[in-house]
């Protein structure tokens, strides 16, 4: 994959707005605390964290990946957990909308993440016609 802007400024599909493309001024710093708030906060305190972009890549998409368990498991529960626990329908539903929402919002974080990491690893992105 070769990354970078194109003359109309295009990157991957995915590619999160706050980052810059590789070769760019602050990419790296860019990427890196994308992926420290896709993150724990604590991940912040650790040194070889900062120091090894490719490392924290790598934690955040399985960090990420769990997350997505999480949910899939929680929407997969949700219904019949939260009626027995007394739950009005309405609550459920409005409770399964927002399960959704944040799956949506994961899965284009994990996508960002696998994007970063592999930018980070000196792939290259090229855009197809």
């Amino acid at each position: 994959m070769t990354y970078g802007r194109s003359a109309s400024g295009r990157v991957p599909p995915g590619w999160p707005a706050a980052v810059p493309p590789p070769g760019e001024p602050r990419f790296v710093e860019r990427a890196v605390g994308w992926l420290l708030d896709a993150c724990p906060p604590d991940y912040r305190g650790h040194a070889v964290l900062l120091a090894h972009p490719v490392v924290l890549a790598w934690l955040a998409t399985r960090h990420v990946d769990a997350q997505l368990d999480g949910l899939s498991r929680a929407l997969s529960t949700a219904r019949g957990e939260l009626a027995e626990a007394g739950v009005a329908t309405g609550t459920v539903e409005a409770t399964l909308e927002v399960l959704h929402a944040e799956g949506a919002r994961l899965r284009a974080t994990r996508r960002g993440c696998t994007l970063l990491a592999d930018a980070l690893r000196g792939g290259r992105w090229v855009p197809r016609l």
